[in-house]
């Protein structure tokens, strides 16, 4: 009998799908949570998405995520613990126990957390300890001290950890496909202008990466972040990286310009209770599956813009022409608060000059006398 090779049946290196990592921005604003939690508690919200976080993860084995918390004083890592140690449990000789007592937690609690997958198992633990740790350390004068979230700060971070990773996985499958992950990564977003071929000329290769942002802060909270998560919104834009936004409550500006710049997908839930079926039917498929699904479309997208000089969402401002600063009203003295560059206002504000309506002259005739009215027709005498 011949020897039967299976080599066939199993992808290749070449041919395998190109994972994907998704980083997650949680809000965890107090004061926006205590607001929903006769109706979505942020424990529930949690279960949900670390639910969420499973499912992307068994898509592909390679898959990879990211979770950032995005709170009133600072933005935190969840997952992974950056610069964290985990805690081992050792024994009495101080020995490290080997029946799955790792990663901060008793030995009873690993043991009966057996059976669970090792990486939903990790990223559970890891949110949950860095979470409770989080809202721990926030006393009562930070809560009290601001009512807005440092969204801008958590998107820089998703923006690092992204570069840092994909760095990683370009030199980890060999530097040259790094070029050949940026172009083909605009094919792969939906309304993206790639160019159909690449460097390797296969459309798989790179580390597909995108941002899923969980807010339920209002847009007038985080006026005053307008430059810097601008400046986030167009590295993304610049990286072909969507960023995707469920609003759990109202809705907010600036995150509506960032999820229609990136081609990401854009929902404000009427229903907060339902977040893991949001979560799983529109933001779980990928780059590679959008292509061929018809995504949720927002049209009504509010393009307002913050001024630089009380942070208010304006409908019509000052612009000044050096450096595109936004203001709400006329700046003092003239001068750009950004670049101190002197603007000519002219006479703004002052009332509008009369001019009275010239009269039209008739004109003379050549003799000086007002001319004859038209003759009337005569009809011709017959003979």
């Amino acid at each position: 009998m011949n020897a039967v090779d299976a080599s066939e049946h199993y992808a290749t290196g070449a041919n395998e799908p190109a994972p994907s990592l998704l980083t997650i921005v949680l809000d965890t604003n107090p004061h926006a949570w205590a607001l929903l939690e006769e109706t979505l508690p942020l424990s529930k919200a949690v279960a949900n998405i670390l639910v969420f976080i499973n499912a992307h993860l068994a898509c592909n084995y390679a898959n990879e995520v990211a979770v950032v918390a995005s709170h009133s004083q600072q933005a935190a890592w969840l997952y992974p613990s950056h610069g964290q140690q985990a805690k081992i449990s050792t024994d009495a000789d101080g020995d490290i126990v080997m029946n799955g007592g790792l990663e901060d937690g008793s030995s009873s609690r690993s043991a009966a957390q057996a059976n669970k997958y090792r990486p939903f198992r990790v990223v559970e633990e890891q949110v949950t300890r860095n979470l409770e740790q989080l809202l721990a350390t926030t006393s009562a004068s930070d809560v009290s001290a601001t009512t807005s979230t440092m969204m801008a700060g958590a998107l820089t971070l998703a923006l690092s950890h992204i570069n840092r990773q994909t760095l990683a996985w370009a030199e980890a499958h060999g530097a040259a496909k790094l070029d050949a992950s940026t172009a083909t990564s605009a094919e792969l977003v939906p309304g993206g202008t790639g160019s159909g071929t690449s460097a390797s000329g296969n459309s798989a290769t790179g580390l597909q990466s995108r941002i899923l942002i969980i807010s339920v802060s209002s847009s007038t909270d985080s006026a005053h972040q307008y430059i810097p998560i601008m400046n986030a919104i167009f590295a993304c834009q610049r990286l072909h990286v969507p960023i995707d936004v469920c609003k759990l409550s109202g809705d907010a500006v600036f995150l509506q310009q960032a999820s229609d710049a990136t081609k990401g997908v854009y929902m404000s839930l009427t229903e907060p209770r339902g977040l893991l079926q949001y979560l799983m039917m529109a933001f779980l498929p990928d780059q590679r599956s959008r292509r061929h699904l018809v995504l949720p479309a927002r049209v009504d997208v509010d393009f307002r813009a913050a001024c630089f000089c009380h942070r208010r969402v304006v409908d019509v401002g000052f612009v000044c022409s050096i450096c595109l600063s936004i203001f709400c009203e006329p700046p003092e003295n003239g001068d750009c608060l950004t670049c101190g560059t002197h603007l000519e206002l002219g006479d703004y504000g002052a009332k509008p000059a009369v001019v009275a309506r010239k009269k039209k002259k008739k004109k003379a005739r050549t003799n000086g006398t007002p001319g004859a009215g038209t003759p009337t027709p005569v009809a011709t005498p017959g003979r």
